[in-house]
């Protein structure tokens, strides 16, 4: 899968988990907004769309797009 293609799929309502670097994580949503969650403690950032999940959203300090490539879906 691109990224594009995620953006778009979770625009739509589709929801994601994967990994980095061992640890899992989760892009959900439900009627008040989108969330990146961090599984094993439930850290989870709130976003009102996608596109801010997509730009606002962090991991270690790095969003979706810089860590694409060691992301695992």
């Amino acid at each position: 899968m691109e990224y594009e293609e995620l953006k778009q799929r979770v625009s739509m309502g589709e929801e994601f988990q994967f990994y980095y670097q061992g640890e899992s994580y989760w892009i959900s949503r439900n009627q008040e907004g989108f969330y990146l969650t961090r599984v094993k403690d439930s850290n989870s950032q709130a976003f009102k769309t996608s596109g801010e999940l997509f730009e606002n959203g962090r991991i270690e300090g790095k969003t979706i797009l810089a860590l694409w490539n060691e992301l695992d879906f």
